[in-house]
């Protein structure tokens, strides 16, 4: 399948559009992808998307929002795999990061306000938000908007109260003198995010902690192999899975379980 890149904007009349919530434009810029450059990057990236990959396997070609996801992290993956993706953002230079990636698959950029999608009911199979949920103040309206545009499953990431990032308050100085550009974020409950999915009709299915030890530690060392020794032993031990951080999870819709 020939890769196509197309960017329109919403539907709306001129100046009827208004953007409460703008936080994907930082995280689609060139300083925000700096933070996943090098090989500490990449390998946190990849468990990323291996485990988003996989959760759409069986459901090959299918139609894909990823709400937010101009810093194109998993844009690219999706539309290599043969999905077909629309790529969402609040302002046309999250579209940047996108343009001139010749992939199998089709990929269409809207821009949009999330918490008004100009998308009909159900229209896509997947909804994909990542990076996005922590730093969005509506969160709750974000995800209403999310489960009425997707028929089968909406995958979002979030980091979880019950885990190292609790104390991310005490070290947020330390952190940002060594990221150079973290950005306050919310921690969520579980129990929380999926109250607000069971009443727009989705049951959890799977989740999935994608790290115990925070992701600065792993920035700091950049060495993979180590990062990846360490997190074995949480995991196996299971602590990883309830104390872990930040989570990638999925919601199905209650007619369509899977």
């Amino acid at each position: 399948m020939g890769f196509c890149f197309m960017m329109r904007p919403a539907m709306t009349e001129p100046g009827s559009i208004t953007l409460p919530e703008t936080a994907d434009i930082e995280t689609a810029s060139d300083a925000y992808a700096a933070r996943f450059a090098g090989p500490a990057g990449e390998w946190m990236l990849a468990l990323q998307r291996r485990r988003v990959l996989a959760w759409l396997a069986e459901h090959p070609g299918s139609t894909v929002l990823d709400a937010a996801g101009g810093h194109a992290q998993l844009a690219i993956p999706l539309a290599e795999a043969g999905h077909c993706v629309t790529v969402t953002g609040s302002s046309p230079e999250c579209a940047r990061r996108l343009e001139g990636h010749a992939r199998a698959g089709h990929l269409d950029f809207r821009q949009v306000d999330h918490l008004h999608l100009p998308f009909d009911d159900r229209q896509f199979a997947f909804t994909v938000c990542i990076r996005f949920l922590p730093h969005c103040g509506r969160w709750r309206e974000l995800i209403a908007e999310l489960c009425r545009v997707t028929q089968t499953a909406v995958i979002v990431d979030y980091p979880a109260w019950r885990s190292v990032n609790v104390f991310s308050g005490l070290l947020f100085a330390a952190k940002r003198r060594w990221e150079g550009n973290t950005r306050p974020y919310a921690l969520f409950r579980h129990r929380a995010v999926r109250e607000i999915f069971r009443q727009n009709g989705f049951d959890p299915g799977d989740r999935y902690a994608q790290f115990f030890f925070p992701m600065v530690l792993h920035r700091m060392l950049n060495r993979p192999g180590l990062s990846a020794a360490l997190e074995w032993i949480p995991r196996v031990c299971g602590l990883t899975a309830g104390f872990g951080s930040p989570v990638l999870a999925r919601f199905v819709r209650k007619e369509n379980p899977a």
